[in-house]
């Protein structure tokens, strides 16, 4: 999806003279690189490679008083990197200790070395390992007990199951773009899907969808890969956001040279099988019972996680806390579309809860 959407993007940026181009990159990207400088006493900046699972991966630790709360995020895609997103999320940084990973065949880690340097094809038994080697390093390297789980998108498949069978490991677990995996009962965002491309008078890519059937566990990585780009791309705010905060982050970001961008959409086609080990889940029969604090931030207009799809997999949970809210004007992506309103949310209902003992929040 990302990548098709880049092509397009870049294309037309390069339609532009050349030089005024990169020369306003350079600008904006020398000011991120400041704007990320961590000058505090008790500050912890480290960005590179540790060894996980056999091979580098890229970690960066980040915040500005290593006594804050650990936050670890488990990322989207397969292969959707959040290391491009770091000038948009350094607010966070203030009050948290923010942990990014880079999955085996995802952004810089897929950049260092290429698909040779993977270890073979990614699946999802091997980057669930991988997860869990991440969160014990991060526990030794920082000193804490546990951490805060923050999974976005497809990342929320590893953390729905990290956070049920390893709740001695977290803190509570805080979920975005929630998917709530149920054995192709739900097909609410497969048919508005099919309305919008209808409305929009998209016969063939109407065709497209409506051969591949709404159950998506029946789907090979190639057509999960055809439909996400056709959901987003037919939904204004989706797109709006793939553009200007996704594409525009990694633009702009001083870790991303273009041939690290290029590497990005290549590690995405690099991971599409990793989805196919997830066919056979189902959310709500694994279970709805979580012994971590349990939060669900939800883009109010998401359509390819939906909100209500994620509200009643909340409903259904027993958890020692929970709380649930919806981020307006959001569609997928909504953490980063609107960072400030998530770490109000983090700081409204999550951190209390980790930092002075567990009690009832209300969502907003």
């Amino acid at each position: 999806m990302l990548g098709t959407i880049a092509a397009t993007v870049t294309a037309a940026a390069l339609a532009a003279p050349v030089a005024g181009l990169f020369a306003h990159r350079a600008v904006r990207r020398s000011a991120n690189a400041r704007l990320m400088r961590i000058g505090t006493p008790n500050g912890m900046d480290e960005q590179g490679f540790v060894r996980i699972g056999g091979i580098d991966q890229w970690i960066s630790v980040r915040g500005e008083d290593r006594a804050n709360p650990v936050l670890l995020e488990i990322h989207g895609g397969p292969g959707a990197a959040n290391s491009p997103y770091g000038a948009r999320t350094r607010a966070w940084e203030e009050h948290f200790t923010l942990v990014r990973w880079d999955m085996r065949g995802a952004g810089l880690t897929f950049a260092h070395g290429g698909p040779v340097a993977q270890g073979g094809e990614p699946s999802f038994e091997r980057l669930y390992a991988d997860a869990l080697e991440v969160v014990h390093h991060v526990r030794e390297r920082l000193g804490v007990d546990r951490v805060v789980l923050l999974p976005s998108s497809f990342g929320t498949v590893f953390g729905l199951r990290l956070a049920r069978s390893h709740p001695e490991l977290f803190s509570a677990y805080v979920g975005t773009d929630q998917n709530v995996l149920e054995a192709g009962r739900d097909t609410s965002a497969y048919d508005a899907t099919l309305e919008r491309l209808r409305a929009a008078g998209k016969k063939k890519a109407v065709a497209q969808v409506e051969a591949m059937g709404s159950d998506p566990r029946r789907w090979t990585p190639a057509q999960r890969t055809a439909y996400d780009k056709l959901c987003a791309g037919s939904d204004p705010l989706t797109l709006d956001t793939v553009k200007k905060v996704i594409l525009g982050s990694m633009w702009l970001s001083p870790l991303y040279s273009p041939g690290r961008i290029a590497a990005y959409f290549k590690g995405q086609g690099f991971s599409e099988p990793v989805t196919a080990g997830t066919h056979g889940f189902d959310d709500w029969a694994e279970g709805t019972r979580f012994e971590v604090p349990f939060f669900v931030f939800q883009g109010a207009l998401d359509v390819i996680t939906p909100a209500a799809r994620a509200k009643a997999y909340f409903d259904a949970v027993e958890a020692p806390v929970k709380a649930f809210a919806l981020i307006e004007d959001a569609s997928h992506f909504a953490a980063l579309r609107r960072p400030d309103r998530f770490l109000e949310l983090l700081l409204t209902h999550v951190r209390p809860v980790v930092t002075a003992g567990r009690r009832t929040t209300d969502a907003a």
